[in-house]
Order: structure tokens, then sequence, then C-alpha cells
């Protein structure tokens, strides 16, 4: 994989090697891109602007800007500090809440992402996956693509009821409406799962711009590929939206991490240890 940027974090009985590759664009219809990506080890995100608020970049970038403020680069993080600052954006976030010109506009964002964190038992590595909204993170073992995260969204609720099939799902007219953002309310419920860092792993964070524009399938066949394509994984994912159409902003991180010996075995979706299910909030992206 062409990437970016790559690191090696030191792990108490191991090591880490992490590489990335990241790229974002405004697509074809929209003039500002109002996602923001953070991409520096130990943690890796997506955070889509509502665009339907105002503000929308400005709340993405204000949770990059907490997370870069609350993460050190380079070494493992906690949980704690995770959620830490997954709250002070929230808090960042509702701040702009009436700065537009408005007055009494509302900004908010999306944010999933994956960060490598030490559990705090003196040997257990995880990857910490959270996700508010319907950005997504995905797993990758190389043959399946499995979709980690659930999406906070009407129609999802929609799919779970078995009011609708999934084909339906991005024709549905509330296919834009989230039920969870940073910015919404005053305390944010963020979806969390721990995933045992070890072997091989990679990971797809990616906004919404990608996946409605993109299947799993293709996604999948892209991932497949050819791994030295000049723009890397992230780049040609971002590509392909928009000669597909590229009708929103697209933002695609691409995370390679080996820890160990990896097990072919074994996958990321075998992995997942929780499971959860959107909670009704408002908003809309």
């Amino acid at each position: 994989m062409v990437v970016d940027d790559e690191r090696v974090v030191e792990l108490s009985e191991a090591t880490a090697h992490i590489a990335h590759s990241a790229r974002s664009d405004a697509g074809r219809v929209r003039r500002v891109n109002e996602d923001a990506m953070l991409a520096a080890a130990p943690v890796y995100l997506v955070a889509d602007g509502m665009g339907g608020h105002a503000r929308g970049d400005a709340a993405s970038r204000t949770v990059v800007e907490t997370f870069t403020r609350h993460i050190e680069r380079g070494t493992t993080s906690t949980p704690e500090r995770v959620l830490d600052a997954i709250h002070t954006a929230n808090d960042g976030v509702r701040a702009l809440s009436g700065l537009g010109e408005e007055g009494t506009a509302v900004a908010g964002t999306t944010l999933v992402g994956v960060a490598l964190v030490d559990t705090g038992d003196g040997a257990s590595f995880h990857w910490m996956v959270f996700n508010i909204g319907d950005s997504r993170i995905y797993g990758w073992d190389g043959r399946r693509l499995a979709q980690l995260s659930v999406d906070h969204s009407a129609v999802q609720e929609l799919v779970d009821a078995g009011v609708i099939r999934p084909e339906e799902a991005e024709r549905h007219p509330e296919r834009n409406v989230i039920t969870r953002a940073l910015g919404a309310d005053d305390v944010v419920d963020p979806d969390i799962w721990l995933i045992p860092a070890e072997g091989r792993q990679v990971f797809l964070i990616c906004s919404d711009g990608l996946t409605k524009e993109l299947s799993d399938e293709s996604i999948a066949a892209i991932l497949a590929g050819d791994a030295e394509h000049p723009a890397g994984m992230a780049g040609r994912l971002v590509e392909a939206a928009i000669e597909h159409g590229g009708r929103d902003n697209v933002t695609a991180v691409v995370v390679e991490s080996t820890i160990g010996e990896a097990d072919d075995a074994e996958t990321t979706r075998d992995r997942r240890i929780e499971d959860t299910r959107p909670r009704p909030e408002s908003g809309e992206g």
C-alpha cells in the first residue's frame, strides 16, 4: 500500500507497525469540504460536518483540533482519554451554535474512528472503535469487508425494525436524517467497541460521501486491487466515489497495523466483542 505515513509504536511486549493512507475531497457538487480527518498514530478519525446546519466545516475541524490536543502522538492512549476527547469535542461543537449569521444556527458533525489504547492490565492492547452518526468504519481481512460501526440514522432504524429492506435505504426520503451527532445535545452518547490489537489488521474509516457512491462490493474490489496505486488505497477509493458522481464531500482513511504474528485465520470481524444499536437523537447530515 502506498502510504502517507508509517509509524512504529512500542508496546510493553511487542511493536506495532502502523501505516495509513488518507484522502479528502469536496466532490463535484459541494463548494466547501465539511469533512475533516485526523490520521496520526495512535488515533485515526473522520468527522463529517452536518450539511443541513450552519458551520459544519468548523464543527468537523473542532473535532480534529480537540483530539490533537488530547491525544499524545506516537504512543498508545487510554479509553478514558479518548472518551474525554469525544465529550470535550461535543462541548466545542455546541459552543459554535449561535455563532453563524442566522444567530440561532446549530453546528453538528458525525465522528467515527479508531485509536490504539492500553486498557490498563499491563499487557492488553486494543483498537478502540468509536462512532457517532452515519460515517462508517470497516474491517478488511483481504477477502471480506465487514462494517464494524452501526449507522445512527433513521433508515437504519427502519431496517432494524424490518420496515424496509437494506437495499431500499439508499432511496428512502429520510436517508440523510441521522439520529445522533456531536453538537446535538449537552451529553453525547458514542458507540464503543474494543477489539484486541494483534496480528495484521486493516481498517477503513470514511464519510458517507464514499458509501453513498460505492457499494460494499465495490469498496472491497478496490481494496483487493493494486496496492501500489500512486494515490494509495484511500486515494483510489476517493477517486472512485468522485467518478461515480461525487455528490457529497468524500473522505477515506485506510489504516494497516501489524502487531506480532498475523493470523490469517482470524479476522477483524471475529474479534469484535460488543454490539450496539442506534438510540434516537436528532440531526441531519
